[in-house]
C-alpha cells in the first residue's frame, strides 16, 4: 500500500519560503510521476507542479519562477521549495504520487494528507 506523508508546512510572512518534504513508500517510487497539489478554502484543489521518474517538470502558471519541485530518489523522497510567497500561496499543499496519460497529462493514484501553508500579508 503506498503511503505518502508531506512535512515543511507552517506559516511564513509573504516573502519568505518554505521548502515541503514528501517520504513516499510502498511503491516503486523512482518510476512513478510525483506532484504537488494546493487547496485554498472554497476553492478546487488545483496541481501545482509535477516531476516525472524521468526529470521532466510542469509547473501552474502562478508559481513559475517561484517553487521548484525536485526528487530524490535514493529516498523516496519529493520536495517543494516555495520562494517569494504571497498571501494567495495559502492553501493546504497534497503530495501525490501518479503516472502520465497517453496524453502526457499527469494523473494521480494516491495522496497524502496534507499540510496546511499560511502566507501573511
Amino acid at each position: 500500500q503506498v503511503h505518502l506523508v508531506e512535512s515543511g508546512g507552517g506559516l511564513v510572512q509573504a516573502g519568505g519560503s518554505l521548502r515541503l518534504s514528501c517520504a513516499a513508500s510502498g511503491s516503486i517510487f523512482s518510476i512513478n510521476t510525483m506532484g504537488w497539489y494546493r487547496q485554498a478554502p472554497g476553492k478546487q484543489r488545483e496541481l501545482v507542479a509535477a516531476i516525472t521518474s524521468g526529470g521532466r517538470l510542469n509547473y501552474a502558471d502562478s508559481v513559475k519562477g517561484r517553487f521548484t519541485i525536485s526528487r530524490d530518489n535514493a529516498k523516496n523522497t519529493v520536495y517543494l521549495q516555495m520562494n517569494s510567497l504571497k498571501p494567495e500561496d495559502t492553501a493546504i499543499y497534497y503530495c501525490s504520487e501518479g503516472h502520465l496519460t497517453y496524453s502526457g497529462s499527469y494523473l494521480p493514484d494516491y495522496w497524502g494528507q496534507g499540510t496546511q501553508v499560511t502566507v501573511s500579508s
